[in-house]
């Protein structure tokens, strides 16, 4: 059994959080024009150095990340704590900040707050076609769509690629299944993985992919 800690937070903006922040971090803090974007990513960073500096008994201002991409070696990566067996990802949409953390495993989460977006449109640029089919057999197909969003893209988090990789290469069970990949085709495929769907609240779809395949305990807590 693996042990998957998630963490969920509000964002804020406040003093003591930013004062975490390294020096990229606080270039990056600056670049962002609306105050909810601060929020969202100073707690995201706060959130992961307090539970990270928890974990390995570190005080958090101690705590420096990396952002190598495993892929093309750029700096745009997924945050990681080097010289640790421990992984953990990031994600935020709305008012929902959210951490996922494992030890031993590569780790992705995702979380998207439910949007009247063109989901006929995305679905062609997201989904396979036996998707869509079971897609338009929904009642609500806004749910069902960001259900199978969140899903493939804490995928392609824990992976390393991000969006860098096509969703349409992944299918996933249906929004109302217990969540599984089903098959995956191209170079980004990786196996075995473990997905699982989160509770974020009512509005939201959130999930959580592992590179494992021993089965998951998740554990979610709620900061806010």
């Amino acid at each position: 059994m693996l042990e998957c800690a998630v963490r969920w937070a509000a964002p804020v903006d406040e003093p003591e959080m930013r004062a975490l922040l390294d020096d990229r971090e606080r270039e990056r803090y600056d670049r962002f024009m609306r105050a909810e974007d601060k929020a969202r990513f100073v707690t995201g960073r706060f959130l992961a150095r307090t539970v990270l500096a928890d974990a390995v008994g570190l005080a958090p201002q101690s705590i420096r990340f990396t952002t190598d991409c495993p892929h093309c070696g750029g700096t745009h990566g997924k945050p990681r704590l080097p010289g640790s067996g421990l992984d953990f990802s990031l994600s935020h949409s709305g008012d929902r900040v959210v951490l996922v953390l494992a030890e031993g495993a590569e780790v992705g989460v995702d979380v998207e707050r439910e949007s009247d977006r063109d989901i006929d449109r995305l679905a062609e640029m997201v989904l396979t076609a036996a998707e869509r089919e079971a897609l338009n057999a929904m009642d609500d197909r806004r749910r069902g769509f960001h259900a199978y969003w969140s899903r493939k893209e804490a995928l392609l988090k824990a992976t390393g690629h991000g969006l860098a990789a096509p969703m349409t290469a992944i299918h996933v069970s249906s929004p109302d299944a217990p969540a599984e990949v089903i098959a995956w085709e191209g170079d980004a495929a990786v196996s075995p993985v473990r997905l699982a769907d989160l509770t974020p609240g009512p509005g939201y779809a959130a999930s959580a992919a592992v590179l494992t395949d021993r089965p998951l305990r998740i554990t979610e807590t709620r900061f806010d």
